[in-house]
């Protein structure tokens, strides 16, 4: 990673933060990556270490590094962190955050898929048929809950828009749980059926088609969890 000493900006700390960024978000080696140490970060830049360390704070809380005191400061790729982490805080009833995240998807997923039938690369739609495959075959509905979620995040970079996979990204937790919901209580053929109805919608250029399955496919979701909700209504 090659920085060079900073220019003095309004704002030393946000001159780092913009340099660091850039450097993090070019190199797409795919590797684990290190930044140099605090003090030899500092003097690279040409900054005192406070400003080093006030800088990397803040990419810490963007999601872009992680501090691990006494081991180093590692580069991560979780932008979409700040938004996960305030979602209890903001929603705190369970029933009510998956509500919410059921109108969110409805209000982003169709669109991305409209987009992926128009953008799609063939090499992303082999890569959706490939965990379309994988879903077909997960053994268990464990494994079934963790490929839905990268079904509809490579759809999500299918569309090219980085916004819908950071947004995607961020509410991937609270996905987590609606699908226990769902997949973990009334299977995996549901989502199977849903996946390639959407699937061949993208595959055949047609974004009204891919919008409206996708459509389908999260109200679906949404009654199972109402279901789901009055069963337990029921039992208590």
């Amino acid at each position: 990673m090659n920085v060079t000493a900073l220019q003095r900006p309004s704002s030393l700390v946000e001159g780092v933060c913009q340099q660091l960024a850039g450097l993090i978000r070019g190199d797409r080696s795919g590797a684990e990556r290190w930044l140099p140490a605090e003090r030899s970060l500092a003097e690279q830049l040409g900054v005192s270490r406070t400003v080093v360390r006030e800088a990397t704070k803040r990419l810490e809380q963007q999601g872009l590094l992680e501090v691990q005191h006494g081991t180093g400061i590692r580069v991560v790729d979780k932008l979409h962190r700040p938004l996960s982490g305030s979602l209890e805080l903001l929603i705190p009833d369970v029933a009510e955050r998956l509500q919410q995240l059921n109108e969110t998807r409805l209000s982003i997923e169709p669109d991305a898929a409209a987009l992926a039938a128009q953008r799609a690369t063939r090499e992303q739609i082999r890569a959706l048929r490939r965990i379309h495959a994988e879903l077909e075959a997960a053994p268990d509905n464990a494994a079934a809950i963790m490929t839905d979620l990268d079904f509809h995040r490579a759809i999500a970079d299918a569309s090219g828009n980085l916004i819908f996979r950071l947004v995607l990204d961020s509410l991937a937790e609270l996905g987590l749980a609606s699908r226990q919901r769902t997949i973990g209580r009334i299977g995996k053929a549901t989502a199977i059926e849903h996946h390639a109805e959407v699937l061949n919608a993208i595959d055949a250029r047609d974004p009204d088609a891919a919008r409206q399955a996708m459509r389908r496919h999260i109200l679906a979701a949404g009654e199972d969890m109402d279901l789901d909700a009055l069963k337990g209504r029921k039992a208590r």
